[in-house]
């Protein structure tokens, strides 16, 4: 008690002084120095027992509390606090104030430390109660926003928090985070506010659960999950959302299961702050993919989330306490989560949460429109999905649901819609719930008539769905649904909008209005056939060229020729005609419905043959006038045109009263339509009219009666119509202004302008001023820009006269604008027109001819400045420094070239053109090129055979050379880039060059214009504009042409078509295409272009070397080989070269080809290719072997290594003759491809690393690709391939060098012993010899493996050989000092024994003996000894019957062993024999001669000379040999050494200097006088008792050492301690039973131990007193025959006073005990001899006193002994 006592004390001193301290300190800084220091260990003592003590320290955390909160910079030892707060034996009332101050420090430190400690937060929360736990996880939860998480969510081991292993943690955290993201901003739990007070719509049952006093939970969570997330420090808005933020990050960086964090994915993507919205949303959908929504755990948290708590009526309801039970959650998390639902199946088949759902989406008392429509899908989803087992409860509950929502809905039609639908869908899956219920029908009918059009809709939908669940009503029912049915048949008839018939407005047509106008163009395209035109309805335009065609065919069937004889009278001829027909449908389709194609194909009709057709509309103007004023602009167009037709048949009034009429409606301007049709009726009427004055004037010049066919009242109509459409040239509405272009063209084109040429108003000049001012104009459209160009065009048509017309082309040319080429195609024809002038083609009636047999009047007089113009675009504009008038010069030359084949200002300047295309050829621009090969193909066409030889030339020329025909240059001309010239698109001349020298190599150069016709790919040509020029036409004949080169050039463009230059590539495919279009060509060139692509492999231009690869890729998929097999090797290697390419395009596309290379190899490499197979493995081994893995390219030796891999896998049993070769080739690359930073790392390692590390390299290598090579070629090897290989194995074992290599040698030698061991038999030795090589490398990994190997070889070899090998390995043993001999014979004989038992115990004389020396291996500094000898431990125990059988079984070589042991000149071994021979005497209990003289005589030669490491070994074994043969050695055999030359030896050895090495040496004499009870203690004594006194007082060192000297010092007090105690041992043991010895020694023995018993330390002392009890035991004087009481009195006296100290030993019981001992048996003695007087009074006492003292021991025996001994000397008394 009174220690206790003490104690507490002691803990209220130390407690006020931490007082003390606190009191004392000044500022933060000391204060928190303090805290962090004292109070994790002031909070342990919380666990004091003390009363006083636990007040205390809370009286000191009260003073601390204050003092901390007044300061929230002072940081507290959170980390050590949290250490505290895990310890599993703290109390749980210390444990309870920690956390206390880990709350309170925790927010207090930095950012980084908070994250640093995180997970410590996490793993302390195991274990502990909940409400500590969600303290922790409300410290937790801000740090997650600063977490730092790594990069690659697969390095699970860098994550901060390792979570795997604690599902509980990561449940309770998961719970905590979807509490805090359910939390609203700035939510205060009011404890005031009951629940009671809830919506009512939540329902009474949810209310009553909620207990009276609980405050009102924010949605979705409980009372409690408010409360926990609200914590004792509740967060502020802004923190709260960065908690959630952080949330979100947690989630992302993957710390916990996908699966369980999806619903907080969702929730938080409602959250009301967009930041967390956007995050969580972000992650969603970029894990939409991984997310099984069919999870039934994902799908039953999100409903669970969505419904809160629903107490159903089962027991759970009942448990749950009502501060635990959830709210549902605020609507917008549920529009957040119906989303998701509708993705799942599952989430339709949970019952009954889904129909929960849905009743509170369309019911519930928060709900909204959104969630409603959200809530209908849903009940889609599920009758479209629910399986029929499901549904059938369903059913019911939904068909009340949705027509409860039908009854009381009204405002949201599309709502109402879809619950219509939904309805009929439920109806279709659930017939039998409707069958019963015709109401609903009735229902659903009366809404029919009510509702909106759109809702309408989905009930019919409704409707149609449900008849499946009333096909079987029968008798009442059915008659009454037919009733319904019919009565509402009669109402519905008013309401139907849908036509029976087509009707519109007061006509009635055939057809559906759609279908009709199909069929009209239907018509028109056998219209068109019938004419022998291709049909088209494409493009009015296109139709239009047909024109001529269809008119000489419809002038056909209307003269008669076509219509059938039978027909009875002309009138009704008339009516039948096909024409008249055709007319008609279109007219009654063009009144009723319209639409332009209808408007063209009668247009077109009547145009063509108007004299004919026309006269039916003359009746029916005013009918043609409102077609004009339609809000269409190209309608109106074509109307005014057929208006013109119609108008020009009739006479002179009529036509100028229309005229009239026209030019009135052209003033209405209320109506802009009406102004522009009649716009361009006037314009087409007079242009038709002058036309028309035109051919007359011609005819009657032919009749040569000049008379005037234009009278002058109507020139001056004409003259004022002109005027009058020139005055709205200038009209603010665009289309106006085309209109009057038009219009102005049209007059123009047919005859000359009726206005004056120059002057004030409106002339020819001011017009074309005007025009061509608008052309660059930014404001105008292309369309009107178009028309302008066409109208300048126009004039020198049809003015002979007109004075500007270089003026005007002039204009034309300057106005070059960027980037407009389809206008520039415009002005080319709009150039071409106006320099030929009259003689145009445009001058021609397109209807009835078209531009190829359209010739002009010969009588015309000639306006025709072509070579004027030609010389201008040549030397102007073809060279102009600006790229886009050059490419716009290039279009217009090649319209010039295209339309005037014939001029001969064109056939007079082929060159000069050929020279300005090619000077374009090298512009950037695609369609530039383009438009000039095009160019040079047509020049060249039109050449006689001497201009095309002269031509050609000059383009070749041209092109190889880069030279320039003579233009001369300006300053910022780009000059004609030679050689493989980069132009900003990447294109250049490299194209043609390339065509060009295609050409050459086929010696036909005027090719590369067949060529250039052929590489047509522009998109240009295929617009109208483009395909004018007919180019397909041209190409197509190119093609034939070409096909006889084709064997030559069908290689050179195979290799084209993969040109990196896009140019080239797109231009030869295009040839190709053209050219071969049997696809079987490729197959049938197959050599050729090989050839060709092998040799281009390794061009000089890198282009040519990439599209060589390319192309070879291409060549080798998916083609038969076997035709090749003799260039593979050729193509790998030269694969292999250009895989190290200078450039990188080179490298990858090389790579692509050697990948597809190897895969088509492999295929052919299967047993299933026969001999094509065999050849090919080959051919290809050698290849890949010798070139492949060694490659020093990475890629290349990767895809060699894998490529022989896949063909050892496809081979199979055909490798077998190449495995000699593949084998040893593989074992070397396994060295070879090892990265050789793995050497550099093995040399720099620590012994134990390197090994570690080197055997990880070695499993590498055993499951590499090369390994798995071998073990499969090795399946298929027998005698006819061994001889081969083994030679090459044993070369590969001797001289590899890689850790690889060998450890693969190994490898490869242990799967043929298991393989084909008989076979292997023969070469064994061989490849025995090579192994032992490798026994005693340095690297203790690949001596391992190799000791494996020869574990199992062994198995196959002859004996002879294994005798060999163990007599090696035995003189290695004992001869080698190295320890890596020893290490290497140790494993070897180790395997042997494990794999091939058998072996050992056929050759166990030889093994055993040199395992039993083996076990006795003394270890040494190094490990690897510890190691030898338990494996040779292993190999003994295995073999022999226990270790005693063993050596009697084989003592004779084990004694033979051990004496070469000791004989030998290494210590070590001396040693190890000795312990070996100590072992034998020990283990045989005892030995008989002759082996115990021949054992001892060789331990005993051992001692002599000086002390070696281990020779203890050798004084332990005599010993040991001594005491247990003593009586043996009592008996004199000859050759056996006498008992006195035994001791003698020791003796000598005790006197040694080597204090170590002495303590043995008398511990073996003690041993040896003991067994032999020789006396020999006076020589001891000599050399002991100097020794006890020599370890004086002094030399014990009381004085304190210093600091470095300490160890030093220990040590060697260690080392005299244990000398001490030993020399005592000795003496006690070597006490003899001798009177004369004694009579010499016995004082001063005594007195020696007497004095060593006051003086020593505790261990010392306990010797001193076992030694005591051995000497009273010996002692003669208590003999009878032998009694001295004067010597015996002065010896008890001197032991009794010293005695007393050891028995007043407070500190060790165990000196108490021996000393009590040893006085127990000096009383015995005393009483046995009855010498008490001996005892003096005076020993007494201090006998007495000492063992009173005892009467307190703390052990009872002792005690009690005590006591007894006590008595027995009182009673002397």
């Amino acid at each position: 008690m009174a220690a206790a006592a003490a104690a507490a004390q002691d803990e209220l001193n130390q407690l006020e002084r931490v007082f003390l301290r606190l009191g004392h300190a000044e500022t933060d800084e000391q204060l928190q120095s303090i805290i962090s220091k004292f109070l994790p260990p002031v909070l342990l003592k919380l666990s004091s027992t003390q009363e006083g003590v636990r007040k205390k320290v809370m009286e000191l955390l009260v003073h601390l509390n204050k003092r901390i909160k007044s300061r929230p910079k002072i940081q507290l030892p959170v980390e050590t606090l949290l250490v505290q707060y895990q310890d599993p034996s703290a109390v749980s009332f210390v444990t309870n104030f920690t956390i206390i101050y880990v709350k309170m420090g925790y927010p207090r430190l930095p950012v980084e430390k908070q994250c640093e400690l995180a997970p410590t937060l996490l793993t302390a929360m195991e274990g502990k109660p909940q409400p500590q736990q969600d303290s922790l996880m409300h410290l937790l939860i801000p740090t997650l926003f600063h977490m730092k998480y790594p990069a690659e969510p697969l390095k699970a081991a860098a994550s901060p928090f390792n979570l795997a292993e604690k599902p509980k943690t990561v449940q309770l955290l998961l719970d905590f985070m979807l509490d805090v993201l359910l939390m609203p901003y700035g939510f205060v739990l009011n404890e005031s506010q009951s629940r009671q007070n809830m919506p009512s719509g939540q329902g009474s049952s949810s209310s009553s659960v909620g207990g009276p006093g609980i405050p009102q939970p924010p949605p979705g969570m409980s009372f409690y999950a408010a409360k926990r997330v609200i914590g004792d420090s509740p967060w502020t808005p802004e923190l709260l959302e960065q908690c959630k933020l952080g949330i979100v990050k947690f989630i992302e960086a993957e710390q916990v299961p996908e699966l369980e964090a999806v619903i907080h994915l969702v929730v938080a993507s409602s959250d009301t702050r967009h930041s967390v919205a956007t995050a969580a949303d972000l992650e969603l959908k970029s894990k939409q993919s991984v997310i099984d929504w069919n999870n039934p755990a994902i799908i039953n948290k999100m409903y669970k989330v969505y419904l809160g708590d629903i107490p159903l009526k089962t027991k759970e309801g009942s448990v749950l306490k009502p501060e635990m039970k959830r709210e549902s959650v605020s609507t917008r998390v549920k529009l957040k989560i119906v989303p998701h639902l509708l993705r799942s199946r599952q989430a339709a088949e949970t019952f009954p949460a889904n129909i929960q759902v849905v009743y509170d989406g369309l019911f519930g008392a928060n709900t909204n429109a959104k969630l409603r429509s959200l809530s209908l899908q849903f009940v889609h989803h599920i009758c479209i999905i629910c399986p029929e087992s499901k549904i059938k409860p369903l059913g019911p509950m939904l068909l009340n649901g949705l027509t409860k929502l039908i009854n009381e809905y009204k405002e949201d039609s599309k709502l109402l819609s879809m619950a219509y639908s939904a309805v009929g869908k439920l109806s279709s899956r659930m017939p039998q719930l409707f069958t019963k219920d015709i109401a609903l029908v009735q229902q659903f009918f009366e809404a029919l008539c009510k509702e909106d059009a759109d809702t309408r809709l989905a009930i019919q939908e409704a409707l149609s769905l449900m008849v499946g669940a009333y096909t079987n009503l029968e008798g009442a029912q059915r008659t009454l649904m037919e009733v319904l049915v019919a009565s509402y048949l009669i109402k519905a008839c008013h309401q139907m909008k849908t036509p029976a018939k087509y009707t519109t407005g007061t006509a009635a047509l055939p057809f559906n209005p759609a279908t009709f106008g199909e069929i009209v163009l239907y018509l028109r395209m056998c219209l068109a056939h019938s004419a022998g035109v291709v049909p088209t309805s494409q493009s009015l335009a296109d139709m239009q060229d047909q024109a001529p065609a269809i008119g000489r065919y419809v002038r056909n069937l209307m003269s008669g020729n076509h219509i059938s004889l039978s027909s009875s009278s002309s009138s009704k001829s008339a009516e039948t005609n096909p024409v008249h027909m055709y007319i008609g449908l279109l007219q009654q389709l063009l009144t009723n419905v319209g639409g332009l194609p209808v408007m063209y194909c009668l247009l077109e009709v009547v145009s063509v043959y108007p004299e004919k057709l026309a006269t039916r509309f003359v009746d029916k103007m005013d009918w043609i006038k409102s077609l004009m004023n339609t809000n269409k602009e190209e309608m109106r167009e074509l109307a005014a045109l057929f208006y013109s037709v119609v108008l020009s048949t009739m006479s002179g009034d009529e036509l100028r009263a229309s005229l009239e009429q026209l030019i009135k409606m052209t003033k209405d301007n209320h109506s802009p339509e009406v102004q522009h049709g009649s716009l361009l009726a006037l314009g087409f009427t007079v242009g038709r009219y002058l036309a028309k004055g035109k051919c007359r004037t011609r005819e009657l010049h032919n009749i040569e009666q000049p008379n005037t066919a234009i009278m002058p009242d109507q020139e001056q109509l004409i003259k004022s119509t002109t005027e009058i459409i020139g005055s709205f040239l200038d009209s603010t509405s665009p289309f106006l202004v085309v209109a009057a272009r038009t219009a102005l063209g049209e007059i123009g084109r047919n005859g000359p302008l009726p206005i004056p040429s120059e002057g004030p108003g409106f002339t020819k000049l001011q017009l074309v001023e005007n025009l061509l001012a608008r052309i660059p104009s930014s404001k105008e459209t292309n369309k009107m820009k178009e028309r302008a160009i066409q109208t300048l065009g126009y004039f020198p048509v049809g003015d002979e006269d007109f004075p500007h017309q270089k003026l005007l082309l002039q204009g034309l040319m300057d106005s070059v604008e960027a980037k407009q080429i389809e206008l520039q195609f415009t002005v080319g024809e709009a150039i071409t027109s106006a320099a030929v002038g009259t003689s145009s083609v445009a001058a021609r009636d397109a209807w009835t001819v078209t531009e190829e047999e359209y010739i002009p009047p010969s009588d015309l007089k000639g306006n025709d400045v072509v070579p004027w113009v030609l010389d201008l675009i040549l030397n102007k504009h073809i060279i102009s420094p600006n790229p886009h008038i050059r490419q716009a010069a290039c279009i217009w030359l090649l319209s010039m070239v295209k339309k005037l084949s014939t001029h001969k200002a064109i056939k007079s300047h082929l060159k000069d053109i050929q020279n300005a295309f090619v000077s374009i050829l090298s512009d950037s621009d695609e369609l530039s090129q383009d438009v000039a090969s095009k160019g040079l193909g047509l020049i060249y066409e039109l050449g006689s055979e001497e201009d095309q030889q002269e031509l050609v030339t000059t383009l070749v020329d041209t092109l190889m050379t880069g030279k320039r025909a003579k233009h001369e240059m300006t300053g910022e001309t780009v000059v004609f880039q030679g050689g493989l010239s980069k132009t900003p698109d990447g294109q250049g001349l490299s194209t043609y060059k390339e065509l060009c020298s295609l050409a050459s190599d086929l010696n036909q150069p005027d090719l590369v214009y067949k060529f250039m016709n052929l590489a047509n790919h522009h998109a240009m040509w295929n617009s109208r504009k483009g395909a004018a020029f007919g180019f397909n036409v041209i190409a197509a004949k190119a093609g034939e042409q070409l096909a006889p080169f084709l064997p030559q050039l069908l290689p050179r463009l195979y290799r084209y078509q993969f040109d990196p230059n896009l140019g080239i590539r797109q231009a030869m495919t295009s040839i190709w295409n053209a050219l071969v279009t049997d696809k079987t060509m490729v197959d049938k060139y197959m050599k050729e272009i090989l050839e060709d692509l092998i040799c281009n492999l390794t061009s000089s231009l890198w282009r040519i070397r990439e599209s060589s690869c390319l192309a070879l890729n291409d060549l080798l998929r998916g083609r038969s080989l076997d035709d090749i097999i003799d260039k593979l090797p050729e193509i790998w290697e030269i694969l292999f070269r250009v895989q190290d390419d200078i450039k990188e395009t080179v490298r990858k596309a090389a790579d692509l080809a050697l990948k597809t290379l190897s895969k088509v190899c492999v295929k052919m490499c299967e047993p299933s290719k026969g001999a094509a197979g065999q050849k090919t493995i080959a051919v290809l081994l050698p290849c890949l072997l010798d070139k492949g893995i060694v490659s020093t390219v990475a890629e290349v030796r990767s895809l060699s290594i894998n490529t022989l891999v896949k063909i050892s896998k496809s081979a199979g049993s055909m490798l077998k003759p190449h495995a000699p070769k593949l084998i040893p080739a593989l074992l070397e690359s396994l060295s070879v491809l090892e990265p050789q930073v793995l050497n550099y790392l093995s040399l720099c390692a620590t012994e134990q690393e390197k090994t570690a590390m080197d055997s990880a390299r070695l499993n590498a290598v055993k499951s590499s690709p090369m390994m798995e090579t071998i073990n499969m070629s090795l399946q298929y090897l027998d005698v006819s391939v061994l001889g081969e290989l083994v030679p090459r194995l044993c070369e590969l074992i001797k001289s590899g060098v890689g850790l690889g290599t060998k450890g693969g040698c190994a490898s490869v030698i242990v799967s043929l012993t298991t393989q084909c061991p008989q076979d292997l038999a023969p070469y064994s030795g061989k490849l025995m010899s090579a192994l032992l090589s490798g026994l005693t490398d340095r690297n203790s990994v690949i001596q391992k493996s190799f000791a494996f190997a020869m574990g199992h070889l062994i198995r196959t070899s002859r004996d002879t050989s294994t005798e060999k090998l163990l007599h090696k390995l035995s003189s290695w043993y004992m001869e080698k000092e190295e320890p890596v001999y020893r290490t290497g014979c140790a494993l070897t004989v180790h395997s042997m024994g494990r794999y091939s038992p058998d072996v050992v115990k056929s050759h166990a004389k030889h093994v055993l003996p040199l395992a039993f020396l083996g076990m006795h291996e003394v270890p040494g500094e190094e490990k690897g000894e510890k190691e030898n000898s338990t494996l040779w431990t292993e190999v003994w125990q295995e073999n022999v019957p226990g270790t005693q059988g063993g050596i009697r079984l084989y003592m004779q070589e084990l004694i033979t062993i051990a004496q070469k042991a000791l004989q030998s000149q290494s210590w070590k071994m001396k040693a190890q024999g000795a312990a070996a021979m100590a072992s034998i005497a020990k283990q045989t209990g005892s030995l008989v001669p002759p082996h115990l003289g021949i054992v001892l005589s060789a331990l005993l030669q051992g001692l002599p000379g000086r002390t070696w490491t281990g020779k203890e070994e050798l004084l332990k074994a005599i010993a040991s040999v001594v005491s247990a043969c003593n009586a043996e050695l009592q008996k004199s055999v000859p050759g056996q050494p006498t008992i006195s030359d035994i001791v003698q030896a020791v003796l000598k050895e005790c006197r040694k200097e080597n204090l170590k090495y002495k303590m043995v040496a008398l511990r073996c004499a003690a041993g040896v006088l003991q067994a032999t009870k020789e006396d020999r203690f006076q020589e001891l004594a000599d050399i002991v008792f100097p020794m006890i006194k020599k370890n004086s007082l002094e030399s014990m060192g009381t004085g304190l050492p210093k600091h470095d000297e300490e160890d030093e010092e220990t040590r060697e007090k260690e080392v005299q301690v244990e000398s001490l105690i030993c020399a005592f041992e000795t003496l006690s043991k070597a006490w003899p039973r001798s009177p004369e010895t004694q009579r010499c020694y016995r004082q001063d023995f005594c007195k020696l131990m007497c004095d060593r018993l006051k003086l020593s330390t505790w261990k010392v002392q306990l010797g001193v007193l076992q030694a005591m009890n051995a000497y009273f035991k010996g002692l003669l004087l208590f003999d009878k025959e032998h009694l001295d009481p004067v010597a015996l009195t002065e010896i008890l006296l001197e032991t009794c006073s010293s005695i007393t100290h050891s028995l007043e030993n407070k500190s060790y019981t165990s000196i108490r005990t021996e000393a009590l001992s040893v006085i127990e048996l000096l009383l015995t003695k005393l009483q046995e001899t009855q010498q008490w007087e001996s005892l003096t009074p005076e020993s007494t006492e201090h006998l007495i006193r000492s063992l009173s003292t005892m009467a307190s021991d703390s052990r009872p025996e002792l005690q009690e002994k005590a006591f007894i001994l006590k008595k027995t000397l009182e009673s002397l008394d």
